[in-house]
């Protein structure tokens, strides 16, 4: 089976989270319930949040409204793209001092 655009930005975005050693998980959404974004995740007891996106594509105003509120209650959020974002993300990543 084809890999979508966006699930191609998506395994890169795992593979780079894997490589490092981040908690992450990718909740499938339904309909029900609280909306979300593509990937929650903590590294280094740090919470983060990201959204990825095809080419070209941007976040919803439901997903700006959601990472929004995820920012100001301290969250890192991400929104990724092929040609953007993932290398700001190991940037932070590498930056974060180690847990104790």
């Amino acid at each position: 089976m084809a890999m979508t655009p966006e699930g191609k930005v998506k395994l890169k975005v795992k593979k780079l989270l894997t490589s490092v050693g981040a908690y992450n998980f990718w909740p499938v959404q339904t309909g029900y319930g609280a909306a979300t974004v593509d990937c929650l995740g903590c590294y280094r007891g740090r919470f983060f949040a990201i959204e990825t996106k095809a080419k070209g594509k941007k976040p919803t105003p439901r997903q700006l409204l959601t990472m929004e509120g995820m920012a100001m209650s301290g969250a890192t959020v991400f929104v990724i793209d092929p040609d953007n974002g993932l290398e700001a993300l190991k940037i932070w990543l590498d930056s974060l001092p180690p847990t104790p």
